[in-house]
């Protein structure tokens, strides 16, 4: 059962028209767009204030808004038909939130999104941000190949949950992170808190610190705040076969 939803405070965003232009550019599927268009939708938008564990949005909620993320960062969740809710992903400033219900002819967010902090984003009008992509043959195959990326990472996803071992699933991720090519030392990004991290992989938050200890006393990683330094992928990889031996 979700709280009420927030009453979203309403203000002039807090970057300037420049700043605002290359924030919606960073959206992949805006990249494309010519300046006037960009210009159109920030003419139109608004800026938006939510606090820490306050939801922007709700699942089946009839969706009229593209959410950019300024500051602060968002969780992406999903309620199961059991009302269990699933952590999918977390956006960051410079990445969008409600995309996914561009695809339906009676718009309706899929997912919940929560503030992990106070949370500024830019509100751009839905309907009009579909004109221009669908308009914009370049933006058009940018969004197709979002939505693509999407797909293949929600099923690596359930690939990952389907390994019965919790070290299996935390190297698994830890390697599915790692840049192509890889070189070592490989840096992973911990951008999603801890707590939200061990639910998305489906262990407590007890547990996931524990196995990164174990694997930092391998030697196989390091942890350095809010990232986790590969140094012998190969190592991990054989840690998880020994524990499956």
């Amino acid at each position: 059962m979700y709280p009420a939803p927030p009453h979203l405070s309403q203000r002039q965003p807090s970057l300037t028209s420049s700043q605002l232009r290359e924030l919606v550019l960073q959206v992949p599927w805006f990249s494309h767009l010519p300046a006037s268009a960009v210009n159109d939708m920030l003419a139109s938008s608004e800026g938006r204030v939510i606090e820490h564990h306050e939801w922007l949005f709700r699942q089946g909620e009839a969706a009229q808004a593209l959410y950019v993320v300024i500051s602060g960062g968002l969780r992406l969740a999903r309620t199961a038909a059991d009302g269990r809710l699933a952590t999918i992903r977390c956006i960051e400033p410079g990445g969008a939130a409600g995309e996914l219900s561009m695809l339906s002819k009676t718009p309706r967010y899929l997912c919940s999104a929560e503030a992990l902090s106070r949370t500024e984003v830019l509100e751009l009008d839905l309907a009009q941000c579909w004109r221009y992509i669908d308009g914009n043959a370049e933006c058009r195959a940018m969004f197709m190949q979002q939505l693509s990326d999407e797909l293949t990472e929600r099923l690596e996803d359930m690939v990952l949950l389907t390994q019965g071992d919790a070290l299996a699933r935390l190297v698994s991720f830890i390697l599915r992170q790692l840049p192509t090519p890889l070189r070592l030392p490989g840096v992973v990004h911990l951008d999603t808190p801890k707590y939200l991290l061990a639910a998305q992989l489906a262990m407590t938050p007890e547990t996931l610190s524990r196995l990164l200890t174990r694997l930092r006393g391998s030697g196989a990683i390091s942890v350095e705040r809010q990232q986790v330094i590969v140094h012998d992928d190969q190592r991990l990889r054989e840690m998880t076969a020994m524990k499956k031996a």
